[in-house]
């Protein structure tokens, strides 16, 4: 019966133009933010052989459709000449069936130093090739949930979101996620609640995760080299944080190449119940890994988000993380390691007059 609606839809709406555009074989990008060819590959992977519903086509592309342009499933029912419950039905099932999509850790040492080499490359220097990921976070704008504790939702900016925290690899390819804490809690403290902290399984011993000023500096449970603090005590912690800002700022391109391709989640707030924004979320990131891998590139945005306050210094990192960190500053100050492209005395001079 399902499948006599179907084909009995493709019949009487063979002239809806969004799906003219798609069967006429013109750029897909416009109405789904995906190429034609990582189109193909999201129903390769989901296997889309089903035998029920509206066809496995018609559902990626009604499920698609939802995500880049963030339209109420009223106007998705407009535009496909779909019942309502339908599209609110197909959505859903798409969502659940693409989370379960791939994203995970390197599972072998091959693959953990191709990462690692990648980072290397990024920061210009040798002493950031076990660099095994780079952590940040970005907030996700939500409509304010009701209640008592709706507050908690408004971050520093004064809008309810809430947090994506992401780890990806030197490819700007997401490798763990953690989404769902409120806008107002610190990345530090999602941090520590996250299972890649409390498991400590990832990265392997001698490897290390780039994060930002707003994470402790740490070797154990997760180890996690940070920038040095402003104001920088000398040439040396200058110069690591020169590198270590170009291996930590893949995160930052993958955030914004994520909001540019779905701009109408990430940018605008998303109305949906704050339960399903989890999936909606690790649903873009599937997405996004997967364009990756195809090469399907749009142009980057950029990224606006500030970083969070610093961690203050009692406490906040402990001597084997500021150990670590100290080693691949005297490893990045060695004469032989001197970088090819950046002027420290230029600037130093530069500052120098500034302050004078």
């Amino acid at each position: 019966m399902e499948m006599e609606m179907a084909r009995h839809y493709c019949a009487i709406n063979a002239t809806v133009p969004v799906l003219q555009r798609y069967y006429g074989g013109e750029d897909t990008r416009p109405d789904f933010r995906l190429g034609r060819e990582t189109i193909q590959h999201l129903m390769a992977i989901l296997k889309t052989d089903r035998q029920h519903g509206w066809g496995p086509t018609l559902e990626t592309l009604v499920f698609l459709f939802w995500l880049a342009t963030g339209s109420a499933y009223r106007v998705v029912s407009r535009v496909f000449c779909m019942p309502l419950p339908t599209v609110h039905r197909v959505v859903h099932r798409m969502v659940d069936e693409v989370v379960g999509g791939f994203v995970h850790f390197p599972r072998t040492q091959e693959e953990l130093q191709v990462v690692g080499d990648g980072f290397g490359r990024l920061a210009h220097h040798r002493a950031f090739d076990k660099a095994a990921g780079a952590v940040d976070g970005c907030h996700i704008r939500i409509k304010c949930p009701g209640g008592p504790d709706g507050h908690d939702y408004n971050n520093r900016k004064l809008f309810p979101s809430v947090v994506l925290q992401a780890v990806c690899d030197h490819q700007g390819r997401f490798m763990d996620i953690f989404v769902g804490y409120p806008g107002s809690v610190h990345d530090a403290r999602i941090l520590k609640n996250s299972p890649i902290y409390t498991r400590g399984t990832y990265p392997p011993p001698g490897y290390f995760l780039l994060a930002d000023g707003g994470y402790p500096c740490l070797q154990e449970p997760l180890a996690l080299i940070t920038p040095y603090k402003r104001p920088v005590r000398g040439m040396a912690e200058q110069r690591f944080n020169y590198h270590h800002s170009r291996g930590h700022s893949v995160i930052e391109r993958a955030f914004g190449m994520m909001k540019t391709r779905f701009r109408c989640i990430f940018l605008e707030a998303l109305e949906v119940h704050p339960v399903f924004v989890p999936k909606v979320v690790t649903a873009c990131v599937i997405l996004h890994n997967i364009c990756v891998g195809v090469g399907d590139e749009l142009e980057e945005a950029v990224e606006e988000e500030e970083d969070q306050p610093p961690l203050e210094r009692d406490g906040g990192e402990s001597r084997s993380g500021a150990a670590w960190r100290a080693v691949m500053t005297n490893e990045v100050s060695a004469l032989h390691e001197a970088p090819l492209d950046h002027d420290y005395f230029s600037q130093v001079n530069n500052n120098y007059k500034c302050g004078s």
